[in-house]
């Protein structure tokens, strides 16, 4: 009996859906949610701007990208190689200074057929917001990496206003001293800065321990992989440690 015809489009069809039937959708936000934020965030009135000074470092070989990252390469934890150790994305490209105008022009989040076109070692599983940044090389596509499981629209703005602000920072940048507003540009510190401008230049700390002594309110910033640590009193900057060994001038 002869067997039945099957299209050369069926033949290619099956092993595609057994692959998306094996990496299933790694986002648990709705359609509706992901359409409405993609829409309101990607718009050509949708202007924001960088709320710390960031790192562009290449995206874990994946030459048609590049990363945003508010931390040096060796404390990115965004993907893990067959050890479990944290695979670092590649050298700093470029240091892009807070308050660089940024557009956003697409979010992406991991849905199954998504996570299946991404390179293999690389984020895949976690959401990207593709931008332009001011002082980028143009014609780059620039990614920021949010966190995964981001099940709601005020969660997801949550995450992505920790790097990005839609408001312009020129009046809290014009409130630091040319000391402070050099660190911040540079991703440096400097003795005294206010805790503000230390998040600016190093981004928002993993850990936060508040403690007292006497009136004065002491608080310890431990970063991913506890690298580097920052202490401030009363809202000041008096010590900061990477890899040790102190980082102040």
């Amino acid at each position: 009996m002869p067997r039945p015809f099957r299209s050369l489009s069926s033949l290619f069809l099956v092993p595609l859906l057994a692959v998306a039937a094996g990496c299933a959708s790694a986002t648990r936000m709705s359609p509706e949610d992901r359409a409405s934020l993609n829409q309101s965030l990607s718009g050509p009135d949708a202007e924001q701007y960088l709320r710390v000074s960031a790192y562009l470092t290449p995206f874990f070989g994946d030459a048609s990208k590049r990363l945003l990252t508010p931390y040096p390469p060796e404390d990115v934890r965004l993907v893990d190689d067959t050890q479990g150790k944290p695979i670092n994305p590649g050298p700093i490209q470029a240091t892009l200074p807070a308050g660089s105008r940024v557009r956003i022009t697409k979010v992406e989040f991991p849905t199954a057929w998504v996570v299946t076109e991404r390179v293999l070692y690389s984020p895949r599983t976690w959401p990207w917001v593709y931008v332009t940044v001011e002082g980028a090389p143009a014609g780059e596509q620039v990614v920021l990496v949010l966190p995964p499981n981001l099940d709601r629209p005020d969660a997801f703005r949550a995450e992505m206003e920790n790097t990005l602000s839609p408001h312009p920072l020129t009046p809290q940048l014009n409130g630091f001293s040319a000391a402070v507003k050099e660190a911040v540009r540079t991703k440096t510190l400097v003795a005294d800065m206010p805790a503000d401008a230390v998040r600016m230049a190093w981004g928002p700390p993993e850990s936060i321990r508040r403690t007292l002594e006497g009136t004065a309110k002491n608080e310890e910033w431990r970063y991913t992989g506890e690298r580097r640590k920052v202490f401030l009193t009363d809202g000041r900057l008096v010590r900061a440690e990477e890899a040790g060994r102190s980082v102040l001038p």
